[in-house]
């Protein structure tokens, strides 16, 4: 058995003090970056409003997925990061005494060095456990929820028996002394809007009402038209196709893309035109603007604001690819407030019901020219008769001269109008009959 000679020891004791004094250093800051994330996670996750959670849900990465699933249960999530934040913290005060102790002196007084001890602990606790890490926390939210997101999901697991027993106690202490709130839902908050103002308001002011609540919490995405809905002009056409394609499509603004939709070049605006339109040689390109581009996540609320800073009406909705997903208008914005928006160029749904070829049924608002256009008649057919009247409903009572009564019907030249609803003094559908037969007397 070999022996270890005697001037090697002291040499060979050093070399483990040192290798033990690393390993407990290293120790130590690992602790130290852990309690630095828990207690920055705390501060990150309970300071994410609505808007940055829902921004959250848009997200695709796994640690997004995994603060969305964090956030499902707020109380065991405070839980713990308490309890993990506490065993890291006492795991840092025993390795520091460890380490602190190699290197005072044992001849100092047990006093001395308690308090170098309490004073070196303390500092770095106070320093990289709570100070630093929620000073970040604080102005850096999302993307620390989002660093840090793996972490808890491992302390979660690891200390999921005790942060669930902790959240039962508390749990049971609340339904014991009284002291469990309710939150209020959006559901509840629309309640509340139908009991306050659903008596007094029109129903279409009390959808702005609620239109208004939800407000802040809707994403592009949700609002946008889908690529498949977007028109758009190809970079290589002429100027006289461009004409043609935006008179087609009927829209005052589109975007120009090279090849496909996912290389947009910018944007024209019709009314750029209109000095141009006699001169087919006219290099259109000149006419484009810079596209604005927003991301399928980004809340209307922040662009409505982006809208009215920058004057723009119209944006490029991308994905996370930085592919094309669809456009957005200052008028779908809007409409998320006070409803459908319709100009003088949008076509509107006719409301009606053909029972067969000559017989078709009517909504009471539905407009003289639509119904027209729906039985191939020209407008002018009912010039004499309409008088003021717009729609058929008040058609009916121009011809009919008076109110009529529900399965009455009023006739002109070849067409029959049936009243088949009524309510509150207002004809809501009519049922018109053609008779063919009588066109060649007409």
């Amino acid at each position: 058995m070999s022996t270890i000679p005697k001037d090697e020891i002291p040499l060979l004791l050093l070399q483990t003090s040192v290798t033990n004094t690393t390993v407990i250093f290293i120790i130590i800051l690992i602790l130290l970056l852990l309690t630095a994330i828990t207690a920055g996670a705390e501060t990150a996750y309970f300071s994410l409003t609505a808007k940055d959670i829902n921004y959250l849900k848009t997200r695709e990465e796994q640690s997004a997925r995994q603060a969305i699933k964090l956030l499902d249960q707020p109380k065991i999530l405070l839980a713990t990061i308490l309890v993990a934040n506490n065993f890291i913290n006492i795991a840092i005060v025993i390795t520091t005494n460890v380490l602190v102790s190699q290197f005072i002196n044992p001849h100092l007084s047990p006093l001395l060095s308690f308090i170098i001890q309490v004073i070196v602990v303390t500092f770095l606790l106070v320093l990289f456990g709570e100070v630093l890490p929620k000073v970040y926390a604080t102005q850096n939210n999302m993307r620390m929820a989002l660093f840090s997101a793996p972490v808890i999901k491992i302390m979660s697991s690891l200390f999921s028996p005790v942060s669930r027993m902790l959240v039962s106690s508390t749990s049971y202490i609340e339904d014991r002394i009284g002291t469990r709130t309710s939150n209020l839902t959006n559901e509840d908050f629309e309640n509340a809007i139908e009991l306050t103002v659903g008596h007094t308001a029109t129903r279409e002011e009390v959808n702005i009402f609620k239109g208004i609540l939800k407000f802040g919490n809707i994403t592009v995405r949700q609002i946008m038209r889908t690529r498949l809905d977007v028109s758009g002009v190809r970079f290589e056409y002429t100027f006289p196709q461009v004409q043609k394609t935006v008179l087609d499509a009927g829209y005052s603004r589109m975007p120009v893309y090279d090849s496909n939709l996912d290389h947009i070049k910018g944007m024209i605006h019709t009314k750029d035109f209109l000095p141009h339109t006699e001169d087919d040689s006219f290099d259109w390109h000149t006419l484009i603007r810079p596209a604005y581009f927003v991301p399928e996540g980004k809340f209307i609320e922040d662009l409505l604001k982006e809208f009215q800073q920058k004057r723009i009406h119209f944006a490029i909705v991308v994905d996370e690819f930085g592919g094309t997903s669809g456009i957005v208008t200052l008028e779908d914005v809007m409409e998320e407030i006070i409803g459908d928006i319709k100009d003088e160029f949008d076509e509107d749904d006719v409301q009606f019901k053909k029972i067969d070829e000559n017989t078709y049924v009517f909504e009471g608002k539905t407009l003289i020219n639509d119904m027209c256009r729906v039985i191939s008649e020209t407008p002018e057919t009912f010039e004499d008769v309409r008088g003021d009247s717009d729609s058929i409903a008040g058609l009916v009572l121009e011809i009919a001269g008076r109110f009529p009564a529900i399965n009455e019907t009023v006739s002109f030249q070849q067409f029959d109008f049936t009243v088949l609803e009524l309510e509150k003094m207002r004809i809501k559908r009519i049922k018109l009959t053609v008779n063919p037969e009588l066109e060649e007397f007409t």
